[in-house]
C-alpha cells in the first residue's frame, strides 16, 4: 500500500563523503522551517519545486519570458530573473527553453520507487557508508522518512539522520528508533540571536536532544553534532563556549563527535539561479587563526569528555587576511 502523499524530494547524491562515515548516498528532502540567512540550499527551503536558471547554458533567446503568462520571469543586464511569487508553476518556460537552462528543483516520489532508488548503491557502500536522510528538514515528511529508515534497515543498510531538530518530539524520537547515526545541527545557543539569524527558537532543538540523548546511549546509536561556522552569526567564542558546556554537560554520554563546519560561498550562483539576493554574497571564508582558535576554545571546555572535535570545509590563510 503506497503512503500519501508522495515524498517530495530535492535530490539523491550519490558518492557523497560529508553527510556521515564512508560513502554514502544521500536522500535530500525538500522544505524547512527554519530560514538561516546563511542557507546553502536554497532552493530546499520551499516544499514546492522551484523553477532555477542556469545562466552557463543560457543563450538570452527570451522564449521562457515570451511564453510565461504570470510575468514571472524577465531578461536582466545579469540574465533571467525569477519573481517566485508569481510562478504557477505550469513549468511552460522549462519546456519552451532551447538550451535546458531552466529546469525544476523537486520531484515527487512514491516511496516504495524512492527506496528502490536508494538501494542501487548498496554495493559501493562497504563497512561504514549508507544512507542519510537530509533536507531541507526531513521530519517535515516524518511519515515517509520513518518508513524509509526502517525498511532501509530491514534490508542491513546503515542509517542516518541529518537534522535541525525543530520538530515534534514524538516524531523525531520515532524516526530515530531505524536511524544508526543522528547528524544534529546547534547553530546558536542564545534564542534571540537564534530567532534573529534562522526565523525560529532553539528551545525545543535543544530539548529534543536532550530527551533523545539517553536513548541514543542505551541503543548504541551514533550522535555528531554539527555547527557551522558563520561570520558575523555564529562565530563568536561565547556561542561556540556555550555550545560546548552544554555538549558537555546534560547530552555528553551521547556524543560522540562534534564538527565545526567552516562558512563557504560556494552556494553563491544558487541564489542567482533562483534571481534572489544573498546576505554573505560578499562574506569572506573563516581564517584558518580564528577557527583554529574556536577549535582550542572547543576543546579546552569539553576536556575529559570523550567527544571527538572536527574542524571541516576551507579556511583562508591568515597571511592574506585583511586586517
Amino acid at each position: 500500500m503506497l503512503l500519501k502523499p508522495p515524498v517530495n524530494v530535492l535530490n539523491i547524491q550519490r558518492m557523497s563523503t560529508e553527510d556521515g562515515p564512508g560513502l554514502r548516498t544521500t536522500l535530500f528532502l525538500k522544505g524547512c522551517n527554519l530560514r538561516c540567512a546563511w542557507c546553502h540550499n536554497p532552493e530546499s527551503i520551499d516544499a514546492r519545486p522551484v523553477v532555477q536558471w542556469n545562466k552557463v547554458r543560457c543563450i538570452g533567446c527570451r522564449s521562457c519570458n515570451d511564453v510565461c503568462q504570470n510575468g514571472a520571469l524577465r531578461l536582466t543586464e545579469r540574465g533571467i530573473f525569477i519573481a517566485a511569487e508569481n510562478c504557477s508553476l505550469c513549468l511552460d518556460c522549462v519546456e519552451e527553453c532551447p538550451s535546458g537552462s531552466l529546469n525544476v528543483k523537486g520531484e515527487d516520489f512514491e516511496v516504495e520507487k524512492l527506496f528502490t532508488e536508494l538501494l542501487k548503491d548498496r554495493a559501493y557502500f562497504g563497512e561504514d557508508g549508507g544512507v542519510t536522510i537530509s533536507g531541507g528538514e526531513p521530519l517535515l515528511q516524518p511519515e515517509a522518512v520513518t518508513w524509509l529508515l526502517e525498511a532501509l534497515k530491514k534490508t542491513g543498510i546503515n542509517t542516518a539522520l541529518d537534522t535541525a531538530g525543530l520538530v515534534n518530539t514524538d516524531l523525531f524520537l520515532r524516526a530515530l528508533q531505524h536511524a544508526d547515526l543522528l547528524l544534529y545541527d546547534i547553530k546558536l545557543m542564545d534564542d534571540a540571536e537564534h530567532r534573529r539569524h534562522t526565523g525560529g527558537g532553539n528551545a525545543r532543538i535543544l530539548d529534543n536532544l536532550v530527551k533523545a540523548a539517553p536513548f541514543l546511549k542505551e541503543s548504541g546509536k551514533r550522535l555528531w553534532i554539527r555547527t557551522p561556522v558563520i561570520p558575523g552569526a555564529t562565530d563568536s567564542k561565547e556561542n561556540i563556549r556555550a555550545i560546548a558546556v552544554f555538549l558537555a554537560g546534560p547530552v555528553g554520554d551521547a556524543v560522540e563527535r562534534w564538527e565545526l563546519c567552516a562558512f563557504n560561498n560556494l552556494c553563491l550562483h544558487k541564489y542567482e539561479s533562483l534571481g534572489r539576493d544573498w546576505a554573505y554574497k560578499d562574506t569572506a571564508l573563516v581564517t584558518d587563526q580564528a577557527m583554529n582558535e574556536l577549535l582550542l576554545l572547543a576543546a579546552s571546555e569539553l576536556k575529559s569528555s570523550g567527544i571527538e572535535l572536527h574542524g571541516t570545509g576551507s579556511t583562508r590563510s591568515t597571511s592574506t587576511s585583511e586586517e
